[in-house]
């Protein structure tokens, strides 16, 4: 049951990821607004957006359905839609955004679906499946491991000096930080061993739903828990020697008993 759900699932990207491609070719001609600060949403969101949720309501049907740019309300189990996830990138013709598709049971994300369309590659996960590309079971590989990268999600400018110094802090640790303005390509870069891990201090659940379930059946450690006082997430996916440098940083993902919240990778 579950290998035919991912693979359907997979099945809606594909189409999505096809149409996707149309607009990033004609970028330049699609209608585009902007929703906050460096926050922007393209005729490309919406559209996406609206056939993942028609491919949905074939495949799925009765099942709940939450979109970034669309809403919904998910309750114990539903699908959760990033139509374009980097959307500045897009506009700037960086290959680096993606699509995500996640399914989500009681709080944690059991099955992802992310695409980068611009190198056709769809990666794709569910509990206990492993790591799948384009179909095809595929193992992280970690090329020049003494290289230490990571890549480190941006926030607001209200939040922008927490992200500062977590990016010191990591710098001076040994690590190489990048930041690429999409947390799904982020999370799918730590799975297939480009990077070791991604941390997001601030994010979406339509941000780490598809990524988070990729990167953790890759075998790095996920956690993900909210902000304290907020219903606002974070994420923290990454290798051990990543993991344990950044928690004397970043005190909110320390795994302990009265932090409930944290889900841990199995």
């Amino acid at each position: 049951m579950t290998q035919t759900r991912l693979e359907k699932a997979v099945a809606v990207i594909e189409e999505a990821m096809e149409m996707a491609l149309g607009f990033f070719e004609t970028r330049a001609t699609i209608a585009t607004g902007a929703k906050g600060f460096q926050d922007f949403v393209t005729e490309a969101d919406t559209s996406v957006e609206r056939l993942v949720r028609e491919r949905l309501a074939e495949a799925f049907p009765g099942e709940a359905v939450v979109g970034e740019e669309m809403g919904g309300v998910g309750g114990n189990a539903y699908w959760i839609i990033d139509p374009i996830d980097g959307t500045a990138n897009f506009l700037r013709g960086s290959p680096l955004w993606g699509i995500s598709l996640g399914h989500v049971t009681d709080g944690r994300p059991d099955l992802g679906v992310v695409a980068m369309p611009v190198f056709r590659e769809i990666y794709a996960a569910a509990d206990g499946t492993g790591l799948m590309r384009n179909g095809k079971p595929v193992t992280r590989t970690v090329p020049f491991e003494d290289v230490r990268v990571m890549s480190l999600g941006d926030a607001s400018p209200d939040e922008a000096e927490e992200v500062a110094a977590l990016t010191v802090g990591l710098r001076h640790a040994g690590w190489v930080v990048q930041s690429i303005r999409s947390t799904s390509i982020g999370l799918l870069f730590a799975a297939r061993g480009t990077y070791d891990g991604h941390l997001q201090m601030y994010t979406t659940m339509w941000d780490i739903a598809g990524g988070a379930v990729i990167a953790r059946e890759a075998g790095l450690e996920v956690r993900i828990g909210t902000r304290p006082g907020t219903d606002v997430p974070w994420i923290a996916a990454g290798t051990a020697a990543l993991i344990a440098d950044t928690e004397p940083l970043w005190p909110h993902i320390a795994v302990t008993l009265d932090r409930p919240e944290v889900v841990a990778a199995e």
